[in-house]
């Protein structure tokens, strides 16, 4: 009869398996399936791949269930197979393992990737239900495996416990520079999980052995459990339209022999690692006998989560009102002006510093509206907050950018201090000026708010901590153009939800639809800026009623512009935005003014009708 887990590698160096997905995706399964569903479609493929672990030296295989939760099952539609997909998949790790080989319910990360958002709850009751699946197959042990955090980790750690005596591998993802976890160092990290009751603690993923072995160091001294280690066969390349990994069996087999010297009790591979890798890895470790385990001494230690961790100053814009706060006390206006389709910026800052001039709360720049394409807005937010001191506020579409891009370019918006931001779903691509573009949509609006909420406590999308955090006010896009208006504004409640700060609606040119709006929103808990835009002529009237998505004008109104083209047709247009304004400030604080056509002087002559009419008495630095 075999030892149990815990005796086994308190006696010797457990070999582990290697990769299952990216094996997989050598052998021409493609990126974008779940490869836990092949656990119920292709069982045979799968305890192929197991067999030819344990045939290269393996004695350790980890169940085909790293991703096989709720949520991420749910993006297949799989989400009522979660207990179906784990029970099968430890059977089929079992089948391969035979009498002598273990195997380890593999349980990864939720939050990692665009559903880091999700509650301490709904973790819990996720874990819940793949933990408890993989433990009513009696599992050898459970392996939580590419944690970003100790947070999570605590939490699945928990929920384990809460259930089982089973033995617990926990492992991180690191990369090759990072030497913290949520600001603790690698000591105070694992000796709260070893207080939590983990029984192996170490690394595997993101970065190759030498990246792992740099972050092993620093836990020399300090490590009370035996460490496991699973790194990547280095960096990934893309040659010849396939992943390719470039660390060699061989250099995997040098290694192996240096993490069981630093501690190492269960050594096995990652991303890129095969068959031969294990072998090498086996083969380095044949006939070597580790020192006897040292007794396990828990060293009191304060236990801090990372609510604790990250509760310092959490005020936005270091003292400087925000427009949530300006907006409660007056009324507050933001004015939209498009940034330029071409490389002359000249005209646009010059309207920046008139509406600067004339009192605007911020400056509202889109993002490629319409899917035209212009300027970008950081570069321009940038410049408008330096020449003229008019707070930038900029619109991110989800459109344009994959999960890598948004956040590096929230990132680069935080160093520029630029902090005002509206989440937009954004036109579709298609219907722009380059129609053969891609649409990416990783995220929608309701998740890019949470995503940049988090950003707020200072965790990448990732789920990594980023040593400070971000201080965005989020604003959310509310089209009230529509039928119903109530079901709009349920809509709008789930951004509000989702950690929107703001509202800012679509443009409105009915007096009466103002009044409703103002009712169907009076219970919001954030502030709404209506929107009002000026028309320039009959002819923009038309096109924006007829072909613009999410306006819609009255008769009266197009019949006021029909005909009527330059001086006129603005003239009349800022005469029907006055009126509007007038049902606006009665039910508003917040106004949002729309540029058209860089007819700046429009927006000038709309802000002081506001002003006029709230009497806000401009101080002489405004001019």
């Amino acid at each position: 009869m075999k030892p149990d887990l815990r005796s086994a590698w308190g006696n010797k160096v457990l070999v582990g398996d290697g990769a299952m997905g990216t094996f997989l995706y050598q052998k021409g399964f493609p990126v974008g399936i779940s490869y836990e569903e092949l656990n119920l479609t292709s069982p045979e493929v799968i305890e192929e791949v197991h067999r030819s672990y344990i045939q290269a030296g393996a004695v350790l295989l980890e169940s085909n269930t790293y991703s096989a939760n709720y949520d991420k099952l749910s993006k297949f539609g799989l989400e009522s197979k979660v207990e179906e997909i784990n029970r099968t998949g430890v059977r089929i790790a079992r089948r391969a393992a035979g009498e002598a080989g273990y195997v380890v319910g593999a349980v990864g990360s939720i939050r990692a990737g665009k559903r880091a958002n999700l509650s301490s709850s709904e973790l819990k009751k996720y874990f819940t239900q793949q933990i408890t699946a993989l433990l009513e197959e009696d599992v050898d042990g459970i392996m939580l495996e590419t944690f970003y955090d100790v947070e999570e980790m605590h939490l699945a750690l928990k929920t384990i416990r809460k259930h089982s005596s089973v033995p617990v591998i926990c492992q991180f993802a690191m990369d090759d520079t990072a030497r913290t976890l949520d600001g603790l160092t690698l000591p105070e990290a694992f000796r709260i999980l070893e207080q939590d009751g983990a029984d192996i603690i170490g690394f595997n993923c993101r970065t190759g052995p030498m990246g792992i072995k740099r972050a092993l160091g620093t836990l020399q001294g300090s490590l009370t459990l035996p460490v496991s280690i699973y790194p990547n066969a280095g960096i990934a390349d893309y040659v010849d339209g396939q992943y390719k990994y470039g660390a060699s069996p061989e250099y995997f087999g040098q290694m192996a022999m240096t993490f069981a010297e630093m501690g190492s009790r269960i050594i096995g591979g990652c991303c890129g690692t095969t068959p031969q890798h294990i072998a090498e890895i086996s083969k380095a470790l044949a006939g070597y006998e580790p020192e006897a385990l040292p007794e396990p001494t828990v060293k009191p230690v304060e236990r801090i989560t990372i609510a604790e961790h990250l509760s310092d100053e959490t005020g936005l814009g270091g003292g400087e009102p925000t427009l949530v706060d300006l907006v409660k006390e007056r009324h507050t206006v933001i004015v939209e002006l498009d940034p330029p389709r071409d490389l002359d910026i000249n005209k646009f800052m010059k309207g920046a510093e008139a509406l600067r001039r004339a009192g605007a709360d911020a400056l509202t720049l889109a993002d490629n509206s319409l899917a035209v394409t212009r300027m970008s807005n950081m570069a321009l937010g940038h410049l408008v907050q330096a020449r003229t001191g008019l707070r930038p506020l900029v619109h991110i579409a989800c459109r344009d950018r994959n999960l890598i891009g948004t956040q590096s370019h929230l990132m680069g918006f935080d160093a520029l201090g630029v902090n005002h931001v509206l989440a937009v779903t954004g036109d579709p691509a298609r219907f722009g000026d380059l129609p053969g573009s891609s649409s990416v949509y990783d995220l929608t609006s309701f998740e890019i708010i949470r995503m940049i909420k988090q950003l707020n406590d200072g965790i990448a999308f990732s789920g990594k901590p980023l040593k400070q955090k971000a201080n965005f006010v989020i604003g959310a896009a509310f089209n009230p153009n529509v039928k119903h208006l109530d079901k709009a504004v349920q809509r709008l409640e789930k951004k509000i939800a989702s950690g929107a700060d703001y509202i800012m609606t679509q443009p409105v040119y009915d007096p009466e639809l103002i009044a409703n709006i103002g009712k169907a929103t009076a219970h919001l808990s954030v502030p709404v800026f209506l929107g009002i835009m000026p028309l320039a002529s009959g002819r923009n009237a038309e096109y924006l009623h007829n072909e613009v998505p999410g306006i819609q004008l009255s008769e009266e109104v197009r019949n006021r512009m029909s005909g009527l083209e330059g001086e006129a047709g603005r003239a009349e247009g800022v005469a029907i935005a006055k009126e509007l304004l007038d049902a606006a400030t009665e039910h508003f604080n917040g106004i949002y003014l729309m540029t058209p056509f860089m007819f700046y002087d429009m927006s000038v002559q709309l802000l002081e009708y506001v002003w006029q009419k709230s009497g806000r008495k401009l101080s002489p630095l405004f001019r």
